[in-house]
């Protein structure tokens, strides 16, 4: 290759090389929790979800399965000479293991929670299926991200400089990391946007040598995150080198492989400053050498220049499967979480004559797919769920409230008309070939109202005008339900811009006065990217309120109020005008306060009760686990998560999800967002009294623990010791149980409250028992020091084995278990 063509092979949109038989290759593609951006595919539960599984093999066959669906993918959309094209590859940027260290991260829901031996042990799974057990290719290329201390805040991540101390860094932020490469064997680890220690994360050699590559044995490739690599020398972020030539080279230099460009940088990949660099002598040529043949070597692993392309059994069809669908709910009903269950309100007895189902999340498709997500071909609400699972039943829908503010509905067709005088109704239309409203008009019409709806292959823009009569006077919201970015103008006015880049935006709505009877003229406008499109103009009008909610209450049986958060307003740099939001993030751990004022109007009919709250994050449910009697954690389920939740009311199984993360009462509970200090954080060093603890779920059926056996109780400098308890299902149903192992240190400088060091979920009939055991190793039982070194300490240790923590407050009674106590005999020094 020509200096130039190198160059242009070290960017996330590698151009085809035709003399050299090179087919193009974009390496950009997300698979969080299903193959995403690319058109229908099987859409499961979100990460966070799938770790409160606590079901490593289970997670192992969905990464499995994801795999199978991107090689159809690449198939369905593959060039002649075998290339592909955005999110069409086999490399995949998942999982994100980054530690969930504080619940107002608004990316916290891709990870797998808040510790570092439950990441990594679901890294390894995910990462496993994904890249297959084949001893010659690769299924896909999994990618552990970010490398390697990243939990926001969103608003600054491109110019912040984090400074973990090196008892943290060791203690909770690389163990994840170290596992998925030692065990997992990744292929690829994706560097992150800010700067740690004073160096950016996609040019700091201590991580990236040092640490991944020296001490880790890594083999595979490091990607940047997408913009990362200009972060190194923007003025406007982080700007280490005061040239791009010489930001690009200080990162190939220090481990970086493959620069993905980002939409900021009109998707810049630095060919141009890496050939300078080289040129000029700031970066050797056989710095880029060794990055290529890594990158080859992941392209060749994979079969894309074999002849006869490996994994034949896969088709372009085998995504969307209805056996794909079946694992999705197996996995969204896996993930479920029994918060509270005052009185066995569940599960449901009987079938109710009337259920209203309420509220902002019962009806909606967000807040089943979280971010990151595909499109599923038949996605079931709650609501849709629920009206399967009771056919029989009167159920009554009523929103009620929007997720931060009031409910919105759709703008009534007799509110508008295609001209100024109102002589027709309805709205002109104008679609354009392409998303920015540029290409060619493909059609002219008049439509009732700004609204469409498409299942295929399309990426449009388009344009609707007409004149919109106020039917009273005062504040109206306006918002346009789309998958990507919208704009509204109503008279002369642009009431919102959320136009975007091409992913779903936020629920930004806009506001303007409006005054009854006159005729205002109305301009929207939106774009569609994908293969799954509803978008319709919405409003609160001035007399919107929660009345209709609360009459439909008082009607029914049995309320389900299917509240939460949804990834509109939580997620990645996102426009959020509302108490509680920033950048996608949150300053309030609060369910949002329209929600909790309905939710208490409900309460007060005196009818049963259940909430179910669907969110990527730790809400502080205080008032609701005071007197809402029973409460459900659904997470952001998946496609078919709407018949998961249905069957968990219904006790067609009983829920054994637990929590990946700690239910903070506050967040006044918790150290500044932007201090990134381990004390006081998660139920490892956070000592106050959680409203639901870390390992929390309950269960239709009862669980006994007999009393645990030790090989030995007094362990040497190999901490080697197994550990064996029987565990019963002594309740009325069948039923899985999560058996979790926590190491205790008591007295020991550095070591924990406590440390989640193993665990297995089993599935046990009624009245059956079975054996569980574990070994524990010197890495389960090390502490790290202050100077970051991790250790085997003489002295006691203190094990706890059981459904849960060995902790209790006031209406909630601590999970089943038995503890042990074991000696260390003897001290040693464990390597990175």
């Amino acid at each position: 290759m020509t200096l130039d063509e190198k160059a242009h092979q070290l960017g996330h949109t590698a151009p085809a090389i035709p003399r050299l038989g090179i087919p193009q290759y974009n390496w950009w593609n997300e698979g969080l929790h299903g193959v995403a951006r690319a058109g229908i595919a099987t859409v499961f539960p979100q990460a966070i979800g799938m770790a409160a599984s606590w079901d490593a093999p289970l997670l192992h066959q969905v990464g499995d399965t994801i795999a199978t669906e991107f090689r159809a993918k690449h198939l369905e959309r593959r060039h002649p000479d075998g290339g592909s094209d955005f999110y069409r590859g086999l490399t995949v940027w998942s999982p994100n293991i980054n530690i969930f260290r504080d619940p107002r991260w608004g990316r916290g829901q891709e990870t797998y929670g808040e510790d570092p031996y439950l990441s990594g042990r679901l890294g390894i799974a995910f990462i496993t299926g994904l890249q297959g057990d084949d001893p010659k290719f690769l299924k896909t290329v999994a990618t552990s991200k970010h490398f390697a201390v990243h939990s926001g805040p969103e608003s600054n991540r491109h110019r912040e400089d984090v400074h973990p101390s090196a008892h943290d860094l060791e203690d909770t932020y690389l163990p994840a990391f170290r596992a998925t490469v030692t065990e997992g064997k990744v292929e690829s680890v994706m560097c992150v946007y800010n700067a740690v220690d004073g160096v950016p994360g996609c040019a700091n050699s201590f991580l990236m040598e040092e640490t991944l590559r020296r001490s880790w044995g890594f083999k595979g490739y490091v990607v940047s995150d997408c913009g990362a690599a200009a972060n190194i020398y923007r003025e406007d972020a982080l700007h280490y080198t005061k040239t791009a030539a010489e930001g690009v080279a200080v990162g190939f230099k220090a481990g970086m492989d493959l620069i993905c460009g980002d939409y900021r940088n009109e998707m810049t990949t630095d060919p141009e400053n890496i050939v300078a660099a080289v040129k000029t002598g700031q970066l050797p040529e056989a710095v880029v050498d060794r990055s290529l043949l890594r990158l080859f070597e992941a392209r060749v692993r994979l079969g894309l220049f074999d002849p006869q392309p490996p994994f034949a059994d896969i088709t372009a069809k085998d995504y969307d499967t209805p056996e794909h669908r079946a694992l999705s709910r197996k996995m969204a009903e896996a993930s479920m979480v029994l918060l509270k269950n005052k009185g066995d309100l569940l599960p449901i007895k009987g079938t109710p004559k009337t259920i209203a189902v309420i509220g902002p999340n019962a009806d909606s498709f967000d807040a089943l797919v979280g971010n990151y997500y595909g499109t599923p071909s038949k996605p079931v609400t709650v609501l849709d769920g629920i009206r399967a699972r009771y056919p029989g039943a009167r159920i009554l829908h009523v929103q009620g409230t929007g997720l931060i503010g009031a409910a919105e509905v759709a703008v009534p067709d007799d509110m508008l008309c295609v001209d100024a005088a109102c002589a027709t109704r309805g709205l002109k239309v104008e679609f354009f070939k392409g998303p920015d409203l540029q290409g060619s008009v493909t059609e002219t019409s008049t439509q009732p109202n700004a609204r469409f709806d498409w299942l295929g292959e399309r990426e449009t823009s388009a344009r609707w005008t007409g004149t919109l009569v106020a039917p009273e006077s005062g504040e109206y919201g306006f918002r346009f339900a789309s998958e990507n970015g919208y704009r509204i103008w109503v008279g002369d006015k642009l009431v919102i811009d959320e136009w975007g880049v091409g992913d779903a935006p936020s629920i930004l709505s806009g506001k303007i006065t409006l005054e009854k009877g006159r005729h205002y003229p109305l301009r929207v406008e939106g774009f569609q990217r994908g293969q799954r499109s509803s978008q319709q103009l919405l409003w609160s009008p001035p007399s919107a309120d929660e009345g209709h909610a609360i009459a439909a209450a008082k009607q029914a049986d049995l309320v389900v109020f299917v509240g939460g958060l949804s990834a509109r307003i939580e997620g990645e740099e996102m426009k959020v005008k509302a108490p509680g939001f920033a950048g996608g993030d949150r300053t309030s751990l609060d369910l949002p306060a329209s929600q909790q004022k309905l939710l208490q109007r409900i309460h007060a009919t005196g009818k049963p009760l259940v909430l179910v709250l669907m969110n990527g994050s730790a809400l502080g449910v205080n008032w609701a686990d005071a007197h809402v009697p029973a409460i459900v954690e659904a997470w952001y389920p998946g496609g078919d998560g709407g018949h998961a939740v249905a069957g968990l009311l219904a006790g067609d199984f009983s829920p054994a999800g637990r929590l990946p993360v700690t239910f903070y009462k506050s967040a006044d509970q918790l150290p500044a967002f932007t201090d990134y200090r381990m004390a006081g954080r998660t139920y490892r060093y956070f000592t106050g009294a959680p409203l639901y603890p870390f390992g929390h779920g309950l269960s239709y059926t009862r669980f006994r623990y007999s009393a645990p056996t030790l090989s030995s109780a007094r362990v040497g400098a190999d901490g080697k010791v197994a550990v064996s308890v029987e565990v019963g299902n002594v309740g009325a149903r069948d039923g899985d149980e999560v058996v979790q192992l926590y190491v205790s240190h008591p007295g020991a400088a550095g070591a924990p409250v406590r440390a989640l060091e193993r665990f297995e979920r089993l599935h046990l009939k009624k009245g059956e028992t079975r054996r569980v055991r574990f070994t524990l190793d010197a890495r389960a039982l090390s502490v790290v020091d202050a100077k970051g070194v991790r250790r085997l300490v003489p002295g006691r240790v203190d094990l706890w084995i059981g459904g849960g923590q060995p902790v209790a407050r006031p209406g909630l009674p601590a999970a089943a278990g038995v503890a042990a106590q074991l000696e260390l005999r003897a001290g040693a020094v464990l390597p990175r």
